[in-house]
């Protein structure tokens, strides 16, 4: 409308008919040039470095190039690995050459990744639909650099929260703060749910066994309540002192519906377990809040000194490393842990902007993302990690990829004509071995990464025994990729005496993918690598397709049609009102549900 504006302007300016005539022609080739700054000219699939990739993928599917057979080339292996500061990325068990990876990299290219990568670092709003920057890198950026959001640094006011959490943080942690009865607060109740408990519970249950972390715990309790299920909160109270409890509510708006009415049980909890105080005492002692809205905090009762606060550039999967994260993590495990983590969040920030795209991480790892789920026609990928440290790891980054990439659009609204988003799922080794990789050996491909670690937080050696028990686990770690990758034939079936009513049985056709990445040990530095490096790959292959990794509207619709369900069962519990106004089916379960 602005470029329209203009041009009706000049039209004063000019009598004669082929004047203005030439006027308006220039306002369109303008109007036509900036869109096409702005704009890419196609969808990504349109390109020649797309259908280059489609041709070369049919060649790759032939037989002549099983992995069983790649395998033996050293010198692509070398080729197809990556390394940095001691963590090593082995992709040679893809289903790749070196050269698919220089198509890739063409398509990279062609998708302007470097530019959207730095537009992120820039501060550009690359969240177009809600108009916001991206910029969670900027929550463990040390002090003393700079990064800009709308003119300003983030840095200092980022500062200002975390040097508030450290001082909030060690005074509960040394008893200075206490409880209204006067006792130390030793139990933390967490509350919040998606981004807002996914995040912390990861890295809550990653470093439960690092011997710093653990030390620095010893005496304290942290525990999450997400699910507005009556049961979730029965269970996260059970055998609680709320004399000795300290509650985070964490909800950026103070209006999430769950958070919220979970926040409202456990302060009644708290009131009628603390009757003794007086209750704004108990509620000014026992509450804090992580939010942006604090005059909605204080309205709940909760001092406005108490409310640790974070910024719309963050997104709520991406919200680990703000007070969402930092505040509970540092009640349990000290701020100087919780550094650590930033630190090593921050460190992989700086791999993921700095070092060339053939050596960076995150960009490999987004690419073969790209390369399964777009080209090879793999909707799933499993994260696979041996370490039982890692046990939710699998469930946050479900939620950060598949909220993120989970998309059917490109950022301009055009409906994608090509595959994009994986279906994510996953559990630690050797657990899963025992459940799901029947289907992921014998029935569907489904691309695996393997994560392990080279030294074990407990290291435990039995008298007599062969190994230890982490060579033990390790030694299916490495086994398992290659099992996966080779499978077993035939003829080997024959050798080994097998009766041949069981080959078929027992074939296993091989030639199913994985990657695997080994850390030198997973501590509060490594789990931070870790997690930023899938957050990057995640915005990665969001920049390749040519969506927006950084909105969420499919989780809108859901809530909006729960607020009709919830006002109508008021109205039935409490007047008698007959359901109406939803499908028959709908009814038919409603009408099943409150007559029972």
């Amino acid at each position: 409308s602005g470029r329209a504006s203009r041009c009706s302007r000049l039209g004063p300016w000019f009598k004669s008919g082929w004047m203005l005539f030439w006027v308006v022609l220039k306002c369109f080739a303008i109007f036509i040039l900036q869109d096409s700054i702005t704009m890419p000219s196609s969808l990504i699939n349109e390109t020649s470095q797309w259908k280059r990739l489609e041709e070369h993928c049919a060649t790759l599917k032939q037989s002549s190039h099983h992995l069983r057979i790649l395998l033996q080339d050293s010198a692509r292996s070398d080729a197809l690995s990556a390394e940095h500061e001691g963590i090593v990325l082995d992709f040679s068990r893809e289903n790749l050459l070196p050269e698919s990876m220089d198509m890739l990299f063409d398509l990279a290219t062609a998708a302007g990744l470097e530019e959207k990568r730095n537009n992120m670092a820039n501060g550009v709003h690359i969240n177009a639909t809600e108009d916001r920057a991206v910029m969670h890198v900027g929550l463990r950026c040390p002090k003393g650099k700079s990064l800009f959001v709308d003119g300003e640094d983030v840095v200092p006011a980022v500062h200002n929260v975390l040097d508030k959490i450290a001082d909030f943080s060690a005074r509960v942690r040394s008893g200075e703060w206490l409880g209204a009865t006067g006792k130390p607060l030793t139990n933390v109740l967490s509350i919040g749910i998606g981004g807002s408990y996914l995040g912390p519970e990861f890295v809550f249950e990653a470093l439960r066994t690092d011997p710093a972390a653990s030390k620095e715990a010893t005496g304290r309790n942290l525990r999450f309540l997400a699910n507005v299920d009556p049961v979730d909160a029965a269970r996260a109270l059970a055998g609680l002192d709320a004399e000795t409890t300290l509650v985070v509510v964490v909800s950026k708006t103070f209006t999430t519906a769950e958070t919220m009415l979970n926040a409202r049980t456990i302060k009644k909890w708290l009131l009628d377990s603390v009757a003794c105080a007086d209750k704004s005492a108990v509620i000014r002692q026992h509450m804090i809040a992580v939010s942006s809205a604090i005059p909605k905090a204080v309205d709940f009762g909760i001092s406005a000194e108490n409310v640790f606060g974070f910024w719309d550039w963050v997104g709520g999967r991406f919200s680990v490393c703000s007070a969402v994260g930092v505040m509970p993590l540092s009640l349990q495990y000290g701020f100087p842990i919780v550094q650590q983590f930033l630190a090593g969040a921050h460190n992989m920030d700086t791999h993921f902007f700095e070092a060339p795209l053939r050596a960076n991480i995150p960009v490999l790892l987004g690419l073969i993302g790209v390369w399964n789920s777009s080209f090879m026609g793999y909707n799933s990928r499993a994260i696979l990690p041996y370490a039982q440290a890692l046990v939710r790891f699998a469930a946050h980054i479900q939620q950060v990829d598949m909220e993120s990439n989970g998309k059917r659009v490109t950022m301009e609204g055009t409906v994608m004509p090509y595959e994009c988003g994986e279906i994510i799922f996953g559990e630690p080794g050797t657990n899963g071995q025992h459940s799901f990789y029947q289907l992921v050996h014998q029935g569907r491909v489904i691309p695996a990464e393997f994560i392990g670690f080279c030294r074990s937080p407990c290291p435990t050696l039995l008298e007599g025994e062969a190994v230890s028990n982490h060579d033990e686990l390790m030694s299916n770690f490495f086994a398992q990729p290659d099992a996966l990758a080779y499978g077993k034939t035939v003829a080997e079936l024959t050798a080994e005496g097998v009766p041949a009513h069981l080959h078929a049985h027992k074939e296993f056709p091989g030639n199913r993918p994985s990657l695997s990445l080994l850390f030198p040990e997973l501590n509060a530095y490594t789990c931070g690598q870790l997690l930023a490096m899938y957050e990057h790959r995640v915005a990665v292959q969001g920049f390749v397709w040519g969506l927006n990794s950084f909105d969420q509207w499919g989780v809108e619709l859901g809530k909006v049609l729960a607020n009709k369900v919830r006002q109508q069962l008021m109205t039935t519990r409490k007047e008698g009102a007959a359901i109406a106004g939803f499908n028959p089916s709908t009814t038919k379960l409603m009408k099943k549900y409150t007559s029972s």
